[in-house]
């Protein structure tokens, strides 16, 4: 059996013995080198292939050529780079590195401190961490533009940052990171001059700034507000799209809810793929400030408890997780390096608690108000009866959840027994043009919004 043969075989095994996100992530890339007596040579992109094959799956590559080979092989993994060295004369090498260094001075204006390894990972942000990790390997040519949209606080900065940083890592590629209201910004300077070079025209500054770039990652794109600025990042983003250089895009809603976006640009969020965070499950929020007490260093024991306790009343916020732990060792400072109990976090936390969950009505809290106005019960509002008395509320506690929160359409959906986002958005535009008409349900519309606050 020929080396190909053998490496075609056990790609095949593989595949049969892992997920296909796994397959694609950390074995289609890798290479065989040669086989000598016992030992095989791989080569792989990146480090974090190799440290992955080493820690996860160093016992199931044996396994699997032992089993096509009936030979137990010692396996060595070599970079990509580690083998050009080997390769390459060294005059080439340094030749090689002055031409793809950049010309221009560059910032990326990326946080050193968001990377993959410091964003945990749980069931309402882990496609997204996925697709984040598929980008960073792979930026321009997989999931291109990649869109990613949910509430505020919940890590999406983060992840798109860590993206960036993973990129900056292990490539010579440039990275810009900015907010919609800096690219704004740096669009109203048009016709200035740049002050270091009087010759040097501000569009070129601009020009050269968002297009001779690898990677632009634009945060908060719902505030991208005006015409000209839109049309202005319509043609950067065509222009990068164009050359194959990756964009990444946040947001609070879809592309689809962003309403005040031309549709031009809206369609485009859509060509490469859009994914969703949602507020952290209670697993993932104990994980959470786990880590927050991690990174911070802190010698002070914290009682599971007291996380629970802190995880049920931080429900929809990382950044409100991170700081009621912030606030509780500092009030635990303040009464002279107390221990940390229940019933000092408890005193130590009740106004934030109170505040934090009380500044936003919530999903749940809309469909029992609903429920109860019209005497019916949540598990209806939820279900599949389609009757008058039943599907009326519906459509209003789903107005009301997107007139008030401003929640996505595919949440509203979620949270209304899993509906697809088309019905929720009709049921939303029936009552919205209604109201302008029917002064009944104009008065039960604002009856219950009074019942919620």
């Amino acid at each position: 059996m020929s080396n190909d043969q053998l490496w075609s075989k056990f790609l095949e095994n593989i595949q049969s013995n892992v997920n296909s996100m796994v397959y694609t992530t950390w074995f289609s890339k890798i290479k065989l080198l040669s086989i000598e007596e016992n030992k095989i040579t791989l080569v792989v992109p990146l480090e974090i292939h190799r440290k992955r094959i080493q820690e996860t799956y160093h016992n199931l590559i044996i396994n699997v050529l032992e089993k096509i080979t009936n030979k137990m092989y010692e396996i060595d993994v070599l970079l990509e780079e580690e083998l050009k060295k080997k390769e390459e004369p060294k005059i080439v090498q340094e030749q090689l590195f002055v031409e793809t260094t950049p010309k221009f001075n560059h910032k990326s204006n990326l946080n050193p401190n968001y990377t993959f390894e410091t964003f945990i990972v749980g069931n309402s942000n882990k496609l997204a961490h996925a697709a984040a990790f598929a980008v960073a390997e792979s930026p321009g040519l997989t999931y291109n533009p990649l869109f990613i949209y949910g509430n505020s606080g919940l890590g999406k900065t983060h992840l798109m940052q860590a993206i960036g940083n993973y990129i900056e890592k292990n490539s010579q590629k440039r990275v810009l990171y900015v907010t919609s209201e800096q690219f704004i910004s740096d669009f109203s300077g048009i016709g200035r001059k740049d002050e270091n070079d009087s010759s040097y025209s501000y569009v070129d500054y601009f020009k050269d700034k968002y297009r001779n770039i690898d990677v632009l990652i634009i945060d908060d794109i719902q505030f991208l507000a005006g015409p000209k600025t839109q049309q202005e990042f319509f043609h950067t983003f065509n222009t990068l799209y164009d050359d194959k250089k990756q964009i990444i895009i946040s947001s609070d809603r879809s592309p689809n809810d962003l309403k005040l976006l031309e549709d031009r640009l809206r369609t485009r969020f859509c060509w490469g793929l859009t994914v969703d965070i949602y507020p952290p499950d209670m697993e993932l929020r104990i994980n959470i400030l786990k880590k927050k007490i991690e990174g911070n260093k802190i010698n002070k024991d914290i009682p599971e408890e007291v996380l629970e306790y802190i995880a049920s009343n931080m429900a929809s916020d990382v950044r409100q997780l991170e700081g009621a732990i912030t606030r509780l060792l500092a009030y635990s400072t303040i009464m002279g390096g107390a221990d940390i109990t229940l019933s000092l976090a408890v005193d130590a936390l009740k106004d934030f608690i109170n505040k934090g969950t009380s500044e936003k009505t919530n999903i749940s809290r809309v469909q029992k108000v609903v429920a109860d106005y019209f005497q019916i019960s949540v598990d209806d509002l939820k279900g599949k009866k389609r009757s008058a008395s039943v599907a009326f509320p519906r459509q209003i506690a789903m107005y009301l959840s997107r007139e008030i929160l401003n929640e996505s359409y595919q949440r509203i959906g979620l949270e209304f027994g899993g509906r697809d986002h088309s019905t929720v958005m009709s049921s939303c535009d029936k009552i919205s043009d209604n109201i302008k008409t029917t002064q009944s349900l104009r008065d039960t519309v604002e009856k219950i919004k009074a019942n919620l606050t």
